[in-house]
């Protein structure tokens, strides 16, 4: 009893002394002051981001383009918008004409009307003929993030396929 005491008596007297350690210089923390904005160099007018690659330069291992060979999906089933703090999240399911469409994306529709924000559900087949199969079996899902400043004037959301189409309207 008294050893665990003592123990707990030392203990307390280690971390009564640590109390100074937040100004410490071995605190890694402080080794760094706050930061202050200062003045941006002048550059040449031309933006570049050294991030993208030259256009204009082809690698010798360039390849070309690939075809797009994707194509919208049979119809559209479901359109559901999320609401998130930072904007919405746009969920479209759709039931292609026949088995195995992978590569499910939205594309978004630039020519749409005016307080119009539009997407065209496509697919990928594959190059071997698939059987059609259940309704359950050839469904697809894709879904796509919208930001808040891009939600501003919208009035309607609308999703096509290839013989129908779905939208939902803000209240």
């Amino acid at each position: 009893m008294r050893k665990s005491l003592a123990l707990i008596l030392a203990g307390t007297l280690v971390l009564a002394g640590c109390g100074g350690w937040s100004d410490s210089r071995i605190n890694p923390g402080n080794w760094f002051g706050k930061s202050r904005s200062t003045p941006v160099a002048a550059t040449s007018a031309e933006v570049t981001n050294p991030l993208l690659p030259d256009q204009g330069r082809k690698s010798i291992f360039a390849r070309a383009d690939k075809e797009d060979l994707s194509v919208p999906v049979a119809t559209i089933s479901d359109l559901r918008v999320e609401p998130t703090p930072n904007g919405a999240i746009i969920h479209a399911t759709g039931i292609a004409s026949r088995q195995g469409a992978h590569e499910v994306e939205l594309r978004l529709v630039p020519d749409a009307a005016e307080n119009t924000l539009e997407y065209t559900l496509h697919v990928l087949y594959p190059v071997d003929p698939t059987p059609a199969g259940s309704a359950h079996s050839r469904t697809v899902q894709a879904a796509v993030t919208i930001s808040e400043q891009s939600l501003r004037g919208i009035r309607t959301i609308r999703v096509s396929g290839a013989e129908n189409a779905r939208e939902t309207r803000r209240r």
